[in-house]
């Protein structure tokens, strides 16, 4: 069982930068893939950024590539967002997600979830 508490979240300028954190409590965090995902109003929770247990691959939607890195710590049981030259677009709730295995891509995948954080982006 693993559950997760992200917090970071707020409104920021367009451009400017926040960084969400997500922590984990179960005592296999480090064998679990964590996610990042982000539900706008009225629209699907869409995948954004995945890193593995083992080596710590990463994975990123297109629409955040570049400007977002996703990291984990294992010793603290925490995955960490970092969002820069962040977008009107962006602005949406940010979900921490885990799945035991490898990768996953879509909201199906994951098994645990946090209760999000708000990030708002303002023009």
């Amino acid at each position: 069982q693993v559950q997760l508490v992200e917090s970071g979240g707020g409104l920021v300028q367009a451009g400017g930068s926040l960084r969400l954190s997500c922590a984990a409590s179960g005592r296999t965090f480090s064998s679990y893939t964590m996610g990042w995902f982000r539900q706008a109003p009225r629209k699907d929770r869409d995948f954004v950024a995945a890193i593995n247990w083992s080596p710590g691959n990463t994975y990123y939607a297109d629409s955040v590539r570049g400007r977002f890195t996703v990291s984990r710590d294992n010793a603290k049981n925490a995955v960490y967002l970092q969002m820069n030259s962040l977008k009107p677009e962006d602005t949406a709730v940010y979900y921490c997600a885990a799945r035991a295995g490898g990768v996953g891509f879509t909201r199906s995948h994951y098994n645990y979830w946090g209760q999000g954080t708000q990030v708002t982006v303002a023009s």
